[in-house]
């Protein structure tokens, strides 16, 4: 059936007729012009405070950062991760280019199969097409290199962004999506759906008792791939660490 059928279709039932010629053009501009909604203001920062910001938003929803050097750099950050977690080193991999150029013999006994999640898979390693700073937000279009299965089915998912890849807010995100999803028979369309991870699956639909794994994995891993400059921000930890190094001084130097 084709669209203008089913549009018709609804249009009988509403018991309505054609749209009038003003209410169709002003429709028709709202959808080639798309305009722009309300942006907050603590995404419009330099450049690096929006990589910071990220990371920070991410930790703040039960996620987990480890910030690499570079791509090469995965296999041993995999590594560790599995072991401080306990988890097994096997992994199914997004069957996307940038895994399939990196070098995984200086961690061979690291398992991995590039496909779909199936049940019973534990841990994933995805691939980010975008972050947003604003919420710490991962954006995963659909698409054959990045199987949507390795976002919902593993207990635990990985997931590998280039810092070159954050944005500070949402509507930079689909700008730059329809900018890089665009045909020369159409002009432009979108995927087929778009998935969006902000931090490990959750609710507290029950007792209002926060529950993790509720939907989806338990466990939400970034390795972002430091290929822009972005400043370091001392845990916690490291800041009762810093304050133990220098007697008399506060954590914040004071």
């Amino acid at each position: 059936m084709s669209r203008d059928a089913i549009l018709g279709g609804i249009r009988r039932g509403l018991k309505r007729g054609p749209l009038p010629a003003d209410q169709a053009a002003m429709l028709d501009g709202r959808l080639a012009t798309h305009p722009r909604h309300l942006i907050p203001a603590r995404s419009r920062v330099p450049r690096p405070e929006q990589i910071a910001l990220f990371i920070r938003n991410v930790e703040k929803e039960f996620g987990t950062v480890h910030r690499i050097p570079d791509i090469g750099s995965v296999p041993e950050a995999v590594a560790e991760y599995l072991a401080a977690q306990n988890l097994p080193a096997r992994l199914v991999v997004a069957p996307h280019p940038e895994f399939d150029a990196i070098d995984w013999s200086q961690r061979p006994m690291i398992e991995r199969e590039a496909r779909r999640a199936r049940d019973g898979d534990q841990v994933s390693l995805q691939h980010a097409w975008a972050g947003v700073a604003e919420t710490g937000t991962l954006f995963f279009p659909s698409d054959p290199v990045r199987p949507a299965t390795l976002n919902l089915l593993p207990d635990t998912e990985i997931v590998v962004l280039r810092a070159s890849a954050i944005v500070g807010a949402y509507e930079e995100a689909w700008d730059r999506l329809r900018v890089e999803r665009r045909d020369p028979l159409t002009g432009g369309w979108m995927p087929r759906n778009l998935m969006l991870v902000t931090g490990p699956s959750r609710s507290a639909d029950i007792e209002q008792t926060l529950e993790l794994g509720a939907h989806g994995p338990r466990r939400l891993h970034v390795l972002l791939v430091e290929d822009e400059p972005a400043p370091r921000e001392s845990t916690p930890a490291e800041a009762r660490a810093e304050a133990v190094a220098r007697p008399g001084e506060t954590a914040t130097g004071e």
